[in-house]
């Protein structure tokens, strides 16, 4: 492994941080329902799909490359693949995720049925 200083973990813990922002993004997108992006006019739930995997993956292989490759973080963090992984789960998290949670199914699938207007009551 290459001698890392204190600045390479820096940028390696975000490089994690990417990797688990990204990875969160994939996890919910899978949760939502399908009709839910079509309600929320967002692209389908299939193509949300793809980008989410395709930044996990991204992601978790720059992650782990410093520890596999003895790549230093600081190069692997400026590199336009991480980048645009970073931005694909980040769009989802700040705009897709907000406009789909309302077509969630709440209440654990109990069908909560004393909802008023405003919410529960």
């Amino acid at each position: 492994m290459a001698d890392f200083s204190v600045l390479d973990y820096f940028f390696w813990l975000l490089l994690i941080i990417a990797f688990v922002m990204e990875a969160w993004a994939l996890i919910d997108s899978l949760t939502v329902p399908q009709g839910a992006y079509a309600a929320a006019s967002k692209l389908s739930k299939k193509l949300w799909m793809i980008i989410t995997i395709v930044a996990a993956v991204v992601g978790g292989a720059y992650a782990a490359a410093p520890a596999a490759l003895g790549a230093h973080p600081i190069g692997l963090l400026l590199g336009i693949l991480p980048v645009a992984a970073f931005i694909a789960a980040a769009v989802y998290l700040a705009d897709v995720r907000p406009a789909v949670a309302p077509f969630r199914k709440r209440g654990g699938g109990r069908g909560n049925t004393n909802m008023g207007p405003y919410g529960p009551w």
